[in-house]
This record gives C-alpha cells, structure tokens and sequence, in this order.
C-alpha cells in the first residue's frame, strides 16, 4: 500500500513539474514564466519531498524532507517576488494581454515608495 501511495506522489510531482517546464517555454512574458515555475515547480516538488518522506519510513529523512518542503514554502514565493520586482525596475515589458500593469509610473524605485503612499520619515527632517 506504501509503494501506491508514493508511487502516486511521485507521479503527481512529476506532472507538475512538467507543467512547470512546459509553462516555462510556452508561456509569453517573463512575470507569467515565472508564476508557472513558481507555483507548479514547488508544488511538484514538494511532492517529490512528501514521497521520500512516506516512503523512507526513516525519522531523520522524514525530518529532513518535511524541512525542504518547509523550506521551499518560505522561500520561493520571495524568491519570485523579488525577481518580478527586479525585473520592473529594470524595465522589462509585460505581455500586451497581461492586463494593467498596476506599478506603471507610480514606483519610485530610488525611494522604495508608491505614489500617494505616506511614509512617517518624508515629513522629518
């Protein structure tokens, strides 16, 4: 019963790892590249992660694999936000159908602020 349960994990992570990897090549600006990495890759292979751990058996490797997939929770939501940002201020276009871009000439990326936002220290000093 084990070997089905991982077994479908496994298959599982893979699928989304290639719809990761599929959305990757086929999708048409770098933000939406990126959302499909993000979200199918760290789902694929928190999968992945959860079937080692079902699968070992093992306390350590449990621990370990529970750890990675804690880790990959925390961090690549940050990882690709920080890259999109990057990527706003370095001035790469979005798809023509993405929508509105919501940041367009209302970040002052020198500041750090948003247009019409409030920041306590503007009015000290």
């Amino acid at each position: 019963m084990i070997e089905i349960i991982v077994s479908a994990l496994l298959l599982t992570g893979a699928g989304f790892c290639l719809i990761a990897a599929i959305g990757v090549v086929r999708f048409p600006d770098l933000y939406v590249r990126m959302h499909a990495a993000t979200k199918a890759g760290t789902l694929g292979a928190g999968l992945a992660f959860l079937a080692i751990a079902v699968g070992s058996g093992e306390l350590g490797t449990v621990i370990r694999a529970m750890a990675a997939v804690l880790f990959l929770l925390l961090t690549a939501p940050i990882a690709a936000h920080l890259l999109a940002r990057a990527a706003n201020a370095a001035g790469v276009k979005m798809w023509d159908h993405s929508g509105p871009d919501d940041l367009k000439d209302r970040y002052d990326f020198a500041r750090e602020t948003l247009a019409g936002t409030y920041r306590k220290d503007d009015d000290e000093g």
